[in-house]
């Protein structure tokens, strides 16, 4: 099969790689849109050893069910899912709580198994979900990314947040300002360094941007909030400015969540969090019922992952990668597409 195969550091190509085998509790699926990671990115920017090549990458998918494994029950070929990106195991502690996001034994695709930027990829049946029928493979393969902004709004409930900062209008940042705005209707405001990724924050309805290149953050948002500060901050930058940032734009008694992975940063005074009690709280992806979730509400039609994201075919796979890393005006998302 054809795939963007990453056969080394700072390597990209298109290549023939080996037909994935498939197991009795697999499907063989065709790959109908596969989105590209800010974590892919940075994988391949730094050379990260979280993903070492050869490799082929890819775990924001949709596609159509091929073949399947003799225990596999529910599906038929042809049939149109999309799939988590972490393979659980099910029988460990973190599974038996429903933490599936967390499983001890995980497994990503594009990472610990091949991943879905080649024509075909082989998925354990227990990860996929069926897509609906008004929903198309362009908005599908986004049913993952926006499952990580809903299991955002689902660990941040209980703080019943009034006022929320998403830092980072990339994809994960401008799907986690959506989901709040549809599952809890608050005000989101959104900052980010980018006039252009701005305009796209509130085209989907973010009540204020923020160009942090421009203005101070944190007086910004003290002014509007009559200088009691954020009820809620989500950095999904992840570098020690915007987790720095984050904790002075929080109310006494607010919270951080951070999802971004752009640096390993270490920028926290505890005096600045005990008193004051400001929570820091870290995210990772999402459990197999948000992606559930996820893809009802693309097919609602409460979200728009589309609008926004320029498409690629696979033999524009390396101009796909390389023009999201490069990140030139309004390109904030590539995705391929089948």
């Amino acid at each position: 099969m054809k795939a963007l195969f990453y056969p080394e550091f700072k390597k990209l190509m298109i290549a023939e790689w080996p037909m994935p085998s498939f197991s009795a509790d697999e499907v063989l699926l065709k790959v109908l849109a596969c989105g590209i990671c800010g974590s892919e990115l940075e994988t391949f920017k730094n050379q990260s050893p979280r993903r070492v090549p050869p490799l082929v990458m890819g775990h924001e998918f949709c596609g159509t069910v091929e073949e399947m494994g003799a225990n596999v029950v529910g599906y038929t070929k042809g049939d149109r899912v999309a799939s988590n990106s972490v393979v659980s195991c099910g029988t460990c502690d973190s599974c038996k709580r429903g933490l599936t996001n967390l499983c001890k034994n995980r497994q990503i695709f594009g990472m610990h198994r091949g991943g879905a930027f080649g024509e075909y990829v082989n998925v354990p049946a227990h990860c996929l979900v069926p897509m609906p029928a008004n929903v198309t493979p362009q908005a599908a393969c986004m049913t993952e990314p926006l499952a990580n902004g809903i299991h955002i709004v689902n660990l941040t409930r209980h703080l019943k947040p009034e006022k929320v900062l998403v830092i980072g209008a990339g994809p994960i940042g401008l799907v986690t300002q959506q989901a709040f705005q549809a599952l809890l209707g608050v005000p989101v405001y959104v900052a980010d360094l980018r006039n252009e990724r701005l305009a796209i924050a509130r085209k989907l309805g973010a009540t204020a941007t923020i160009n942090s290149a421009e203005e101070d953050l944190v007086s910004v948002i003290n002014q509007l909030t009559d200088h009691e500060g954020i009820d809620l901050v989500v950095d999904a930058v992840g570098n020690s400015q915007t987790n720095q940032q984050a904790l002075k734009a929080i109310r006494p008694g607010g919270a951080i969540v951070i999802i971004g992975l752009y640096e390993n940063s270490q920028p926290f005074f505890t005096y600045d969090i005990i008193l004051s009690e400001k929570q820091i709280i870290g995210t990772y992806a999402a459990t197999q019922q948000e992606i559930n979730e996820s893809l009802d509400l693309i097919a609602s039609r409460k979200v728009d992952v589309t609008s926004w994201v320029h498409y690629y075919s696979l033999d524009d796979g390396v101009a796909a990668f390389t023009d999201m890393l490069t990140a030139k005006a309004d390109h904030v998302k590539s995705v391929i597409l089948f």
